[in-house]
């Protein structure tokens, strides 16, 4: 069995391909196809950046399996591999706990105001604690958009620090059944102190919050995104933090380049990580063995783990 890797992954995953088949490595995420054309290609492994493009499909005739070594599968072309008949396999809740916890790290941050703090102590500032400028989240309203594995164990820790908490009704389940605590995007805005994303990036989500709906958040409310940048219109964002109409960011991903970037980071209402929200040592190991160990069933003929399978079960 060939199998192409697009982009590393963890060292421990890395060694049970090569020994179970033979690993053929491409230069960039994005040049699978240079290797398709001069091998027969039976898997393909990526992490969030190997581009598994129709083409690159097309180009493996015997391709069976498809593995996203995370959650999200922005970077393959799903609908194709599904009508090629590929078995494509992710490891949604995998990074459950770990994006919750980076979640309440952000907001924390962002209402302490911890790294001005830290900066400030760093270069000898320790007048800045007489501020009084951080504030706590406890008997604050969060407001939870995308209900799934990582939004309720947000709200879990989020009421264990005192919380109230609210989350966005789901369109396609009927309001008595979501429960009192669901409530329509722009009444979820207008009640909540702080939004916090966990959306999928689909065709409904991107640019879910435009400038239309980020005018009904609740003056000065703050915005915390572990998703995906794309769900934020950004530049209606940052006008909002300019004028003081949001009160704060803290975010995990970031779309915006060149003046915009610089404009955003510079705000002190703003902490952005580099999408490293699931990156601990011990969550990339397990999301790499589970892909890599469900990818060999595959090609053995083997039962896998359907907790961890995309197109044919429920996605955990």
């Amino acid at each position: 069995m060939n199998i192409l890797l697009l982009e590393t992954i963890a060292p421990e995953a890395h060694d049970l391909l090569e020994a179970s088949a033979t690993l053929l490595m491409a230069e960039t995420p994005g040049s699978g196809p240079k290797l398709a054309r001069a091998n027969d290609i039976h898997a393909i492994v990526t992490r969030g950046k190997g581009d598994v493009s129709a083409e690159l499909i097309d180009l493996c005739f015997n391709l069976r399996v498809i593995a996203r070594c995370g959650v999200g599968l922005d970077n393959v072309d799903v609908k194709h591999a599904t009508k090629r008949g590929v078995q494509v396999i992710n490891a949604p809740g995998s990074n459950a706990d770990t994006v919750a916890e980076h979640t309440l790290n952000l907001m924390l941050s962002l209402q302490r105001q911890t790294f001005a703090a830290a900066t400030a102590v760093k270069a000898g500032n320790w007048a800045f604690r007489t501020s009084f400028s951080g504030d706590e989240i406890r008997g604050k309203t969060l407001g939870i958009m995308g209900f799934g594995n990582i939004g309720q164990r947000v709200k879990n820790l989020a009421l264990a620090f005192g919380m109230q908490v609210l989350h966005m009704a789901h369109p396609q389940v009927p309001a008595k059944l979501d429960g009192k605590d669901a409530r329509q995007l722009p009444d979820l805005l207008a009640e909540c102190d702080i939004i916090s994303v966990h959306l999928p990036l689909r065709a409904t989500t991107r640019q879910l919050l435009n400038a239309e709906a980020l005018a009904h958040l609740r003056p000065g409310a703050s915005i915390i995104n572990t998703a995906r940048a794309e769900i934020i219109d950004e530049t209606a964002l940052l006008s909002g933090l300019q004028s003081g109409a949001i009160g704060g960011y803290a975010s995990d991903v970031l779309g915006l380049d060149g003046e915009a970037r610089a404009a955003l980071l510079a705000l002190p209402n703003v902490l952005v990580t580099p999408h490293a929200a699931s990156l601990t040592a011990n969550t990339y190991r397990e999301i790499c063995l589970i892909s890599v160990r469900n990818t060999m069933a595959v090609l053995n003929g083997q039962a896998i783990d359907r907790h961890y399978l995309f197109n044919g079960a429920a996605l955990g």
